[in-house]
């Protein structure tokens, strides 16, 4: 099999480093295992969490994550706990059956993949965490639903992200004359103008 054509420390030269976003996340709250659907080869949540499984139907991530010594090489001296770090991948649309266990994750990761919550919400376990951001509109789509409760604003900042809980009721308000209905967001793909916005939020699943 021939070699990844692209790879996590060529990736995120040009996305930028998430990789303190998940420090902050495990930092605040006890996450152990992860499900990223859409994540082609953003290794970052590897770590911080003990144990992602990654999701995605691109074949350049397929061969990037069959590649175990380098993905090994990757997250060499960048964890931040003490286990090894157990990587999976599933090479699927996330839009179809998984073969995983519902209720198996604390943590579900959406971020500009579309409406991770809508297909992989089953796999997240009562009280676990979602990580969506506006793109697509899944935490739009998201903060209209009263089973999850917003816990959380994650913000850039000059040392890369950092998570506040203060004020959040002034996050996730409409601007006027933008309020859009879940069934509108999902038919459009787009998200809805907020008076004050953040990269991305983090959802407790209640419901």
């Amino acid at each position: 099999m021939a070699g990844p054509s692209i790879c996590w420390s060529t990736f995120r030269t040009g996305i930028g480093d998430r990789s303190p976003l998940f420090a902050a996340i495990a930092a605040a709250h006890d996450v152990r295992t992860a499900l990223y659907p859409g994540s082609y080869v953003d290794l970052a949540p590897s770590t911080a969490f003990p144990h992602t499984t990654y999701v995605d139907t691109d074949d350049h991530a397929a061969r990037y994550f069959a590649d175990e010594p380098l993905v090994r090489s990757e997250l060499a001296e960048r964890t931040t706990y003490a286990q090894h770090p157990r990587v999976d991948f599933v090479h699927a649309d996330y839009t179809t059956d998984l073969p995983i266990e519902d209720g198996s994750f604390d943590l579900l990761i959406s971020l500009f993949a579309g409406l991770v919550s809508d297909a992989c919400r089953r796999y997240l376990r009562p009280g676990g965490l979602l990580l969506a951001n506006s793109s697509h509109g899944d935490a739009s789509v998201v903060a209209l639903d009263s089973s999850w409760q917003l816990v959380a604003a994650v913000q850039t900042s000059a040392g890369g992200f950092e998570l506040t809980d203060v004020g959040l009721r002034a996050y996730l308000r409409p601007k006027p004359g933008r309020a859009k209905t879940a069934e509108e967001i999902r038919r459009r793909g787009t998200g809805v103008a907020y008076t004050q916005s953040a990269f991305a939020y983090l959802f407790r699943l209640v419901g």
